[in-house]
């Protein structure tokens, strides 16, 4: 029942551009096939409520349909499309709040919730949707109308969503996404780094001493939360930014390429093609024709 609804709402206040009254929540509609997207994930749990959608980060894809939800838990570089179009897909996203997490952590006692494993877990993970977490979701969204209603029971409910989430099959990921000195959390001082400094060379050695790992181990735990190495990070968050200069700066692919980072003209076309389909004088020009970088590729 609780699934029938989420549609039912999703149905009625899916609107473009995906955001929604209530901060943080997005809300998704796609009623025909398009191509995939490349995009950040954010922090966020994302719920299908009708279709089915494809997430490839690294060399792992994930696909999750109606009743599953995924959860990101690093902001990670993603190539994302819904698809099963026969009838909308329809999708519902939330931001993670590490800060709300760490107080949740804070309120409960001892056995409460699961121990964290202390390694890191991947990044993205899917698992199939709990009645109990639908619920949640489902009295979030009808918060979207009741507007007297959202500043006393949002924050509940959202708390309680995240809570769902913390106890529930992908809790370990939750939970560390709150804890200051998770794995998880040490890995993401790396991934910010990659993320604000992309276009700097950068030693694997000064990445491990960033997150207080070894060497062995940041490569490990790197690996496992990002499906990539810190190099191969490095370049997806490359092309994404070039991509989006190319849709204001079409007639300079070179110096596109060279503002983010690559000294080679020929290894920027190359890898650019190989990411996005077409080589960067291409794209521009489809860019320029007005298709621009599509929407985020969640939820």
């Amino acid at each position: 029942m609780s699934l029938d609804e989420l549609r039912d709402l999703l149905e009625r206040h899916a609107r473009p551009g995906l955001a929604t009254a209530i901060d943080g929540v997005r809300v998704c509609k796609a009623d025909h096939a398009v191509a995939p997207v490349s995009s950040m994930s954010g922090t966020v749990l994302a719920v299908i409520a009708q279709g089915s959608k494809r997430l490839a980060l690294g060399d792992r894809v994930y696909e999750y349909g109606a009743g599953q939800y995924l959860v990101a838990s690093v902001d990670l570089p993603v190539t994302g499309h819904f698809v099963d179009t026969a009838r909308p897909s329809l999708g519902f996203g939330m931001t993670l709040e590490p800060a709300v997490i760490a107080e949740l952590l804070l309120r409960t006692g001892p056995g409460e919730v699961p121990r964290s494993t202390g390694t890191a877990p991947p990044g993205i993970a899917v698992s199939d949707a709990p009645d109990e977490l639908l619920d949640a979701v489902v009295r979030l969204l009808r918060l979207l109308d009741r507007p007297g209603d959202r500043k006393a029971l949002v924050p509940l409910v959202k708390r309680e969503i995240l809570w769902r989430l913390m106890t529930g099959e992908q809790g370990d990921a939750v939970r560390q996404l709150g804890l200051a000195d998770s794995s998880l959390s040490h890995i993401e001082r790396a991934v910010r780094w990659i993320r604000e400094n992309y276009t700097q060379p950068f030693r694997v050695e000064e990445l491990a001493r960033l997150s207080g790992m070894s060497v062995s181990a940041f490569h490990r735990n790197f690996q496992a939360v990002t499906a990539m190495s810190p190099i191969q990070f490095q370049k997806q968050i490359r092309l994404q930014a070039a991509r989006l200069l190319l849709a204001n700066r079409p007639n300079d692919i070179t110096g596109v390429g060279q503002r983010v980072g690559y000294d080679n003209p020929s290894q920027f076309s190359r890898e650019y093609r190989r990411q996005f389909g077409a080589p960067p004088s291409v794209d521009a020009a489809r860019l320029r024709g007005g298709a621009g970088p599509a929407a985020p590729a969640l939820p």
